[in-house]
């Protein structure tokens, strides 16, 4: 499993992202000159070049130079840098922070069936969540912009499951983030959004974890789409 690292972003780079999210380079590519960043950021032409070049080299936006400048879009790894930023404010300012995910049900590898009742896990589990999970995960794909949104769930605390390791590896944490779950036969809970420190998803794959197994409980089947609500 490969350990997911975050893009370290400067505040003069995350300040440029924002004014080009502004711009419109989230919805698709805006065009736009170094003069005119410049004076949106009040600094120099070559400072505005600088920070174009260090988000381009960072992955978090794409360039294609035109003749009355250059058309610029914001990527994924962008957006959910943004996301992210917004994340943090809204732990400052808003005391009940939230999000909501849609996606489909997928069907997994099977990993979540042995990392879950592995005892180093599962005791952690039955003090920390109250429950003993079912010994699997729901694996849902998510949407487009609930991949973006994703990244709020950074101003939410998890419950965290520590790592540790017996005589033959070392298992790394991980964080469990409070989840009901909705379909079309209803709404269920508790349920807890799973996210190890080291995992082999990408952020469009997300695993629940229940007492109970939900494709059962909710009559779910690959394609069907469910809502997770996670809140504190």
């Amino acid at each position: 499993m490969a350990e997911s690292t975050g893009q370290t972003v400067g505040r003069d780079a995350l300040a440029t992202l924002k004014v080009l999210a502004l711009d419109g380079a989230l919805d698709g590519a805006t065009r736009i000159s170094c003069a005119a960043l410049a004076e949106q950021l009040d600094a120099s032409t070559q400072t505005a070049s600088r920070r174009l070049q260090g988000l381009d080299d960072a992955g978090l936006i794409e360039r294609t130079m035109v003749s009355e400048g250059q058309d610029v879009r914001i990527t994924d790894a962008g957006a959910r840098r943004l996301q992210s930023e917004y994340a943090d404010y809204r732990q400052i300012f808003e005391n009940d922070a939230s999000v909501d995910l849609t996606g489909t049900v997928t069907s997994g590898m099977g990993e979540g069936r042995h990392y879950i009742t592995l005892p180093g896990y599962m005791e952690q589990f039955i003090d920390r969540l109250g429950y003993e999970p079912f010994a699997g995960t729901l694996n849902v794909e998510l949407v487009e912009e609930s991949v973006r949104k994703r990244a709020r769930l950074s101003g939410i605390e998890p419950v965290t499951i520590e790592g540790w390791e017996d005589d033959e590896r070392t298992y790394g944490p991980a964080y469990c983030y409070p989840a009901s779950v909705e379909s079309g036969d209803g709404e269920y809970e508790p349920a807890h959004i799973i996210a190890p420190e080291r995992t082999h998803h990408g952020e469009e794959q997300l695993e629940i974890i229940a007492p109970e197994k939900l494709r059962d409980v909710l009559g779910l089947a690959d394609g069907d789409e469910v809502i997770a609500h996670v809140s504190e």
